[in-house]
């Protein structure tokens, strides 16, 4: 199992996330107040902000609160909430490179938070640009499986301008170029209807296979910066087997 493989990352880590759910809402109901500190309050001029309400509605947040983070985040009625957007780079064990995208109202605590963690599971919390080299940083699309054949899905994802597409027995995942990325996913959703997933990853260039012990520390060290209410999203380039990976989850 790939590193680079992030959505199927989640969906095998899907027990452990279902128990933190409440913290998940948290993350997206900052992304949407960030979203709308960086533009306007209307997903429709705003593809920050779209893109986050789809994360939102992805993970069943009540409209309510998705209306409510709107609001807060445009400053309606109270001073906005101002939410940093930061990026920590570092090394995990048995030399796999990590990438941490945070947002925070205060870089004094997240930092040493950051550092302690990696410190704590055999890690090394690093400069900005240290590992993100090895990495591309592309916009990531995901579609259901029955959404439509391999070939019209490879078919439209290339007439869109997408630079990519894989079909597994899962998912159709399309790759763009980050200024790509609106037009090929605003393309595909008129031929096909919202994607499962629309947002900017980074992909690792080439993945690190790392031993039982190592792979035990580094998902503890991703748990413990997924669970941080700072972070949104936690890349890495690690590759693990299927059978280690059903049995460190099991």
């Amino acid at each position: 199992m790939a590193g680079h493989s992030h959505f199927k990352n989640v969906m095998r880590r899907k027990g452990a996330q279902d128990a933190k759910k409440g913290k998940i809402l948290t993350k997206v109901q900052r992304e949407i107040i960030a979203a709308c500190k960086g533009g306007s309050g209307d997903p429709a001029t705003n593809p920050r902000l779209r893109a986050a309400v789809q994360w939102a509605r992805e993970e069943n947040m009540p409209r309510d609160r998705i209306e409510a983070a709107i609001k807060r985040g445009s400053g309606a009625g109270n001073e906005s909430e101002n939410y940093k957007p930061i990026r920590y780079e570092g090394y995990g064990p048995g030399g796999t490179a990590l990438i941490v995208q945070a947002l925070t109202d205060n870089l004094n605590r997240t930092a040493p938070e950051m550092r302690s963690a990696f410190l704590k599971y055999g890690g090394n919390l690093g400069e900005t640009g240290s590992v993100s080299f090895m990495f591309d940083h592309v916009g990531f699309i995901v579609y259901p499986l029955p959404t439509a054949g391999e070939e019209a899905m490879f078919e439209a994802s290339l007439e869109a301008g997408a630079d990519n597409c894989e079909t597994d027995g899962e998912q159709h995942s399309i790759t763009t170029s980050i200024e790509g990325f609106i037009g090929v996913r605003d393309a595909l959703e008129k031929k096909f209807g919202a994607a499962q997933s629309a947002k900017f990853t980074w992909l690792p260039k080439n993945t690190v296979s790392v031993s039982d012990e190592h792979a035990t520390s580094l998902l503890k060290l991703i748990d413990v910066l997924e669970d941080n209410d700072d972070v949104q999203e936690v890349f890495s380039n690690f590759e693990i087997s299927e059978a280690l990976a059903e049995k460190l989850s099991a």
